[in-house]
C-alpha cells in the first residue's frame, strides 16, 4: 500500500499571478488584504513560507506607499521576477479600481438609505477582523524575548494609548529594532 502523496501546489504562471491578485483585490476590504495573501500564498499554495511572507510584510510597511501595492510588488518578485511584481501589481489595483468607480456612483446615489450604513459597517467590521487576525500571527512569531517584547508592548502603548503620531513610533521603534538586531548580530547572538 502506498502512502497518500501531498498536496502539491502548481508553480505560479503570470496569468496565474494576476487572476489570484485580482480576486484578493475584488474581494477583500481594509487593511484585511494581508491576510488573504497570507492564506493564498503561504498556507494554501505553499508558495512562499511564513517566516519568508512575514518578513516580505515588515518591508512592505516600511516602505512608503500603499503597503498591499507593496506586498503585491514583492510576492510577485519573489516568485516571477520583475514580470510577476508587474502583473501581481496590475492585478490587486486594476480589477478593484474599475468596481470602486462603479460602487462609487451607485454608493454615492444610494448613501442616505439605513441598509447602505449597515453594509458599510458589515464591510469595515469584517477588515477589522481580518487585521486582527494577522496581528495575531504576527505576534505569535516575535521571539519570546525581553527586548521584541517590550518593542511591542511600547509600540502599542505609543500609538494606541498615548495617541503619539504613528511616524515618529514607527521611526522611533524601527530604528530601535535595527540596532538591537545590529548589537546582537555583532555579538554573535544570532
Amino acid at each position: 500500500m502506498t502512502a497518500p502523496t501531498p498536496h502539491v501546489s502548481p508553480r505560479p504562471t503570470l496569468p496565474g499571478l494576476f487572476l489570484i491578485f485580482s480576486r484578493i483585490g475584488l474581494t477583500s476590504f481594509g487593511g484585511g488584504v494581508s491576510g488573504w495573501l497570507l492564506r493564498e500564498f503561504v498556507q494554501d499554495r505553499d508558495w512562499i513560507s511564513e517566516e519568508d511572507f512575514l518578513n516580505g510584510l515588515a518591508i512592505s510597511q516600511a516602505l512608503p506607499g500603499i503597503n498591499v501595492k507593496n506586498m503585491a510588488i514583492w510576492i510577485g518578485h519573489r516568485l516571477l521576477g520583475w514580470r510577476g511584481a508587474a502583473v501581481a501589481v496590475a492585478g490587486i489595483v486594476v480589477p478593484p479600481a474599475f468596481v470602486i468607480i462603479l460602487l462609487g456612483t451607485v454608493v454615492g446615489a444610494l448613501i442616505l438609505h439605513p441598509l447602505t450604513q449597515i453594509l458599510i459597517a458589515g464591510a469595515a467590521a469584517a477588515a477589522t477582523g481580518l487585521s486582527l487576525s494577522m496581528g495575531v500571527v504576527t505576534a505569535r512569531r516575535v521571539r519570546r524575548q525581553v527586548p521584541p517584547l517590550l518593542l511591542m508592548v511600547a509600540t502599542f502603548v505609543a500609538i494606541g494609548v498615548l495617541r503619539l503620531p504613528l511616524v515618529w513610533v514607527v521611526v522611533t521603534g524601527g530604528g530601535l529594532s535595527v540596532l538591537y538586531e545590529y548589537v546582537a548580530i555583532r555579538r554573535g547572538a544570532r
